[in-house]
């Protein structure tokens, strides 16, 4: 039986992925769950037939060193590339492939809802909703958006002072397939409903076709984000015809609700953790609305767990 320091990361996001290959690379013995079919959290892709939408983050763009150097990395080896000028980079052949890469060598296991985490002596165990026991971890990192890590913790009974702060707009998210739809590459209207228009066909190692994905605003998105799918995309629709100026004949639309979408009111901390319970919790919620404040502050926790533990040979 291996002696190596274990480590259970909640959430293959950014920051669960940034997390989950630095501890690694130091040694620790690291296993992700994830309640998605596929990783990469709001990093998302979508397939229908032959055709793909970014249905998520639409880019990255680095603002610090660290992030700055692993985006040159994925661009030398093919994992990213430039986009729509102004900085922005794009995952290559799809926004996970970044999330991808950093999880290349790492366990995960994919379609596990955990329903709460308990604390049995000095370790962790973490219960999926299916009643599976997994286990025993030296330590946990949570990397759901802040609610949802706040939801776990209540139901596990335990806290971590301070992810109540963090606060996140929603977002209406409309893949369009439409006839002479496209548009050069990105544009931001910001204006209810619509916030952002881009084309997917623009994105590098894509396949040409006209295909947009429309994100709403967050304050239309918050005022109807329970209305049914077809009143959500007869509105989206109709809003993007008049800010592109022509109408869209579509051959498949679809919409999507993320309920967390963008941080509206970050933490202002790299990170949470408690030294005595070994737990931690990351996300973009702790640093700002950008893929790169997920990636800082997942690669944040592994510091402390990893000052905590130690590399686990």
């Amino acid at each position: 039986m291996s002696d190596r320091r274990s480590v259970a990361i909640l959430g293959a996001g950014m920051a669960g992925a940034a997390a989950a290959c630095r501890l690694a690379e130091a040694g620790l013995s690291v296993q992700v769950f994830d309640k998605g079919r596929a990783i990469g959290g709001r990093m998302a892709t979508r397939r229908h037939g032959s055709m793909q939408f970014d249905h998520g983050a639409q880019f990255m763009r680095a603002h610090g060193p660290a992030f700055e150097a692993q985006l040159e990395d994925w661009e030398r080896r093919g994992i990213a590339a430039p986009w729509a000028g102004g900085g922005r980079h794009v995952g290559v052949p799809d926004m996970t492939a970044p999330v991808r890469d950093l999880l290349a060598e790492i366990p995960v296991a994919s379609e596990t809802t955990v329903a709460r985490i308990r604390r049995s002596g000095t370790t962790w165990q973490v219960e999926a909703a299916a009643d599976a026991i997994h286990g025993p971890f030296d330590a946990v990192a949570i990397t759901f958006p802040a609610p949802q890590v706040k939801g776990l913790l209540d139901a596990s009974g335990y806290a971590l002072p301070g992810v109540e702060r963090a606060a996140y707009a929603p977002c209406w998210s409309l893949m369009v397939a439409a006839e002479g739809a496209m548009i050069e590459a990105l544009i931001e209207p910001r204006a209810d409903p619509i916030g952002l228009i881009a084309a997917d066909g623009s994105k590098p190692n894509r396949a040409i076709g006209d295909r947009l994905t429309i994100h709403a605003t967050a304050d239309w998105s918050r005022d109807h984000l329970e209305e049914p799918k077809e009143a959500i995309i007869a509105t989206l629709l109709q809003a993007a015809e008049r800010h592109l100026g022509t109408a869209l004949r579509s051959t498949y639309v679809e919409a999507h609700r993320w309920r967390y979408a963008q941080v509206e009111r970050r933490l202002g901390m790299r990170n949470l953790y408690d030294p005595v319970l070994r737990l931690g919790a990351a996300g973009d919620w702790c640093l700002g609305a950008r893929i790169e404040a997920a990636y800082d502050s997942g690669s944040a926790l592994a510091g402390a767990i990893l000052a905590d533990l130690g590399a686990g040979a």
